[in-house]
Order: C-alpha cells, then sequence, then structure tokens
C-alpha cells in the first residue's frame, strides 16, 4: 500500500541527482567526440535532460541536435552507438551500475513555441487582458 503512495509522486532526489550527473556526463562525451563514429561526432548534440528509472538502471536521455536539422539522423546515430557511449559515460560516474542509454527526441522547444503561438492569438489576450469581474 505505501509502494502505491510513493508510485504518484515525480522522481526522486536521487533520481533527479543521478539524471543530472548522466546529462552533463553525457554533453561532455558528446561535445568533445569521444565517440569513435565519424557521423556521431560532426553533429552537435544537445541533452536537455535525463530521465532515470526508479532501480537507476535505464537513463533516458532527450536529445536534440543543433538547429533541430536531421534529428533523426542524430537519433539514429546515438542509439547504434549507444553501447559505446554507456561505456564512456559508466567510467566517469561512480555509480553502482552502468545504466542503459535510451535516446528520445526532445520536443520541449517545440512545445514552447506551440504554447507562445497560443498566447499570442488575438482572442486569448483579449482574454488575459480582461479585467477580472470578481473583483
Amino acid at each position: 500500500m505505501a509502494k502505491d503512495k510513493f508510485s504518484s509522486q515525480g522522481p526522486s532526489q536521487r533520481q533527479l541527482r543521478v539524471g543530472e550527473l548522466i546529462r552533463r556526463t553525457l554533453s561532455e562525451v558528446l561535445a568533445r567526440g569521444d565517440v569513435h563514429d565519424p557521423e556521431l561526432t560532426r553533429m552537435s548534440i544537445t541533452v536537455g535532460e535525463v530521465r532515470t528509472s526508479p532501480d537507476l538502471k535505464v537513463a533516458t536521455a532527450f536529445v536534440l541536435p543543433l538547429g533541430g536539422h536531421n534529428a533523426q539522423e542524430a537519433l539514429d546515430a546515438l542509439r547504434r552507438n549507444k553501447g559505446e557511449l554507456r561505456r564512456l559515460v559508466s567510467r566517469k560516474l561512480t555509480l553502482k551500475f552502468a545504466p542503459e542509454l535510451r535516446f528520445v527526441l526532445d520536443e520541449t522547444f517545440d512545445r514552447m513555441d506551440e504554447t507562445r503561438r497560443l498566447l499570442a492569438q488575438d482572442t486569448v489576450r483579449r482574454d488575459i487582458a480582461a479585467p477580472d469581474e470578481d473583483a
């Protein structure tokens, strides 16, 4: 019963801390070009966030190539080299287990653009600017 109580909550402090460590390390590895894949080393990839599973054995990295161009090619290159990336990341971290890396396209910027577009609509701006009738 107690497990159900905690399952609806967000990630733990440990998950957040480990996710951020993996994000920084993965970003560093990709920026330095430590991977032995010329296609991947010529790409500039942003690692926006890393979410870990509760047991810290799976880490999902939200990535996007610079400018958002060739996103699928970047994702394919990362997935092709996930074993080497896992080894490079785990070498720099002091975790009991090297987490399995999974890569997903980061759609945060797309959602932000859509939100800005919605807020810029005349009807929404009119509703926001309208005086509060309850006051």
